[in-house]
């Protein structure tokens, strides 16, 4: 699927670099060959559903889910049609049922957020299924750190939730100083409990949006 709106310079600039020449025939190839997760049509999603110029927050996961009909493009968000809530997401829920007073919700489909300018990126947006990190270090890595460039360089007021080193190691590119960094372990079950619980990422990016003007996200995910 085309990008068509202000994404698309950001992105086309990557898209005549050699790396991503190489990227794009090495995930042709796996899609043509392996059963790769998400659809080849929900790749970037994220940037469909958040344009560059409405991002207000970005929350960076690592690769897509590996198992069937759980990824769909954007990070840690699973389709209304996957009952299971994985287990990341479940404990994003009560983080955000304590932070904030959300209810759980009987879904893990987080479009709405998205829609409200909560950039769901993962560094690697295509993944083997039942084969996690398998694209890793395939050329993704280079083009997500090209779109988290382009968010450092807005020149508004942007939150980014870090969860886990290896979000955390993006910190370096962002170096403006109208933007919060959130930083907290990863909230999947082996360490939310050191650290993710109790966070308050989500009302601390509501406050610091109000701070500047800016319109809060609506985090309660409804029941469908």
């Amino acid at each position: 699927m085309q990008i068509t709106n202000d994404w698309l310079p950001t992105i086309q600039k990557e898209c005549a670099k050699e790396y991503y020449k190489n990227l794009y025939e090495f995930v042709k190839e796996e899609y043509a060959t392996q059963v790769i997760y998400p659809k080849s049509d929900d790749i970037f999603n994220a940037f469909h559903m958040t344009p560059l110029s409405e991002v207000k927050v970005l929350i960076l996961g690592q690769d897509p889910y590996h198992e069937y009909n759980q990824a769909h493009g954007l990070s840690f968000s699973v389709p209304v049609s996957q009952n299971k809530i994985p287990p990341s997401l479940q404990n994003i829920y009560k983080e955000l049922k304590e932070d904030c007073g959300c209810y759980i919700p009987n879904n893990g489909y987080l479009e709405k957020w998205a829609k409200q300018g909560v950039l769901m990126l993962n560094t690697v947006l295509t993944v083997r299924a039942g084969a996690a990190n398998s694209h890793k270090g395939k050329g993704w890595e280079q083009f997500t750190d090209a779109i988290i460039r382009a968010v450092n360089e807005q020149d508004r007021p942007i939150v980014y939730m870090l969860w886990g080193s290896p979000a955390q190691s993006k910190i370096p590119m962002l170096n403006n100083p109208k933007h919060l960094i959130l930083k907290s372990v990863h909230p999947s079950p082996l360490s939310a409990y050191r650290g993710f619980f109790g966070c308050k990422h989500f009302s601390k990016c509501n406050e610091f949006l109000e701070q500047n003007g800016i319109a809060p996200i609506d985090w309660q995910i409804e029941n469908v």
